[in-house]
């Protein structure tokens, strides 16, 4: 009810969340050195803080990681959670009790209002997908905690509780760094619960391979459902088999056998709702995960980041977390506006200020307006800024491709699984290559070529002989699954990796398995 009335004033909760930042933190480090205590708008907070990126932060969270206090915010920092960087292999968020409760105020409309319009949603139990552990970086100390020990501790107190308790699939789970055995004993935990109702997960091809290694791994399934085994036992930690509770389920065996693996939605006839991305490139893979459960509910995650919430499903639009986080946002001129001022279709570049302690925080993603709710804006994310690929002037931006790869795909038998253009250098020179996971049929090349070359800067680079005609690599299979691969080899965490239509890096064709289409 508070979030729903604050859709209806968002100039007036802003600046009261704003008020609430700078009196609250007046006497931290950062505040003395900002002169918070002389603030009293929000004209004079922009001009005496400065719009600043993790790289500016650095310096005041290794003072935190040296077990210094009100450095940032005033509250005692619980932990500080890792999450890619791009100029760093990784960034260390601070994550405060302020912070949780932020969260907490955005997470709580969204579960409210979905359970409101499908409420056998809560009558059973839920998957939510599990991050797995990262290593701890090498001789790496903190006086802060780094990293949560499950994803359920993002809520806290009685929220994680009641999460825990109706988790399909427990959260020591995120210990198997196995791909092969994460995905089994996942499956196994699924199968065992026909009454699932939920299931949320980050990209929605992290649930469509998962469901494709089912036809493979069946029988084995079906054993050790029966027999109240599992066929990895001993490569398990002592805890992780303990939460796994297995135990004989020979009447469950007999009913799944009827099911079909290859119809996953035979095998939850409860599951009501799906939440996973589906802003920006993820609308391809979310299309896909439709044809396995073509009567469940798909719903679009709303703009979530380690720092923040910046978005949740609400009825049928994405209004911006009001009560959560004080809000501005950059439109492409480089003005800077808060949110009240939005206007409808235009794109802007989120800045968050939060109870971490993250002030003018530019996050780096792009949203755009789609209408109000009240008088909050409504936004669809768009991709990442400063996505922008030029090896040779071309000025290839992320939101130009993506749209690129929709007018180069339309007219085929099925949107691709995957789709993806980067850079690549041949025996003729530097050229952009499409990888991409799907039937393919007609002049894909030649139509992408058609609509990067209205970017001016790619047409006179394939003009000068800087870039050579676009390539097509058609992908055989997992093709998500290889991307994410490389990624997670560059130190990012499976949870925080975005989808995107652009790479700036090249190579992709030794990770992806599949071929170069001849023309």
């Amino acid at each position: 009810m508070r979030f729903r009335a604050a859709l209806y004033r968002p100039a007036e909760t802003q600046r009261q969340l704003l008020r609430n930042y700078v009196a609250r933190n007046a006497d931290t480090l950062f505040g003395r050195d900002h002169g918070f205590s002389e603030i009293k708008s929000y004209q004079e907070f922009a001009q005496r803080v400065p719009l600043n990126r993790y790289e500016d932060f650095k310096p005041w969270i290794d003072r935190i990681r040296c077990g210094e206090n009100r450095v940032l915010a005033a509250e005692p920092v619980t932990h500080l959670v890792p999450t890619s960087g791009s100029t760093d292999a990784r960034k260390l968020i601070p994550f405060t009790a302020a912070l949780q409760q932020e969260f907490n105020r955005a997470i709580g409309p969204w579960v409210v209002d979905l359970a409101g319009r499908y409420p056998a949603m809560i009558l059973g139990p839920a998957y939510w997908s599990i991050s797995p552990a990262m290593p701890d970086a090498a001789g790496e100390t903190s006086a802060v905690p780094i990293g949560f020990e499950d994803d359920a501790a993002y809520l806290g107190g009685i929220r994680k509780r009641l999460v825990n308790a109706i988790m399909a699939v427990p959260s020591e789970m995120r210990m198997v760094s196995d791909m092969e055995q994460f995905r089994y004993l996942t499956l196994l935990c699924l199968l065992r619960r026909r009454d699932l109702s939920f299931i949320s997960v980050w990209h929605p091809s992290f649930l469509s391979l998962l469901l494709d290694a089912l036809p493979a791994a069946w029988d084995g399934l079906l054993e050790d459902i029966r027999r109240g085994s599992c066929r990895y036992a001993k490569f398990l930690p002592a805890n992780l088999l303990c939460s796994l509770k297995l135990r004989p389920l020979p009447q469950l065996a007999v009913q799944l056998k009827k099911a079909n693996p290859a119809q996953p939605a035979t095998l939850w006839p409860h599951l009501k709702i799906i939440s996973c991305w589906g802003g920006g490139h993820a609308q391809l893979s979310q299309t896909d995960l439709a044809r396995h459960f073509p009567s469940t509910l798909i719903q679009s995650k709303g703009l979530l980041a380690t720092e923040c919430v910046v978005t949740i499903p609400y009825g049928e639009s994405y209004p911006l977390a009001i009560t959560s986080h004080f809000f501005e946002f950059m439109d492409e001129g480089g003005q800077v506006c808060l949110a009240g001022e939005l206007k409808d279709g235009k794109t802007y570049e989120v800045i968050v200020t939060t109870g971490g302690g993250l002030w003018r925080y530019r996050l780096g993603d792009l949203v755009q307006v789609a209408g109000f709710v009240g008088k909050t804006p409504s936004l669809n994310f768009l991709g990442r800024a400063g996505n922008i690929s030029d090896r040779c002037g071309e000025k290839l931006s992320e939101n130009f491709v993506a749209h690129a790869i929709q007018i180069a795909t339309t007219g085929l038998p099925s949107l691709p699984r995957f789709a993806l253009l980067a850079p690549d250098d041949s025996f003729e020179g530097c050229c952009y290559t499409l990888y991409i996971e799907g039937e393919l049929v007609g002049e894909v090349a030649e139509k992408l070529e058609k609509k990067l070359c209205e970017n001016i800067h790619y047409a006179w680079c394939r003009k000068l002989g800087q870039l050579q005609p676009p390539r097509i690599f058609n992908i055989k299979n997992g093709g998500y699954e290889a991307y994410v691969g490389r990624q997670q080899l560059a130190g990012k965490r499976m949870g925080e990796i975005k989808p995107c239509a652009l790479s700036k890096e090249n190579g992709w064709s030794q990770y992806f398995e599949g071929r170069y289409l001849i023309h």
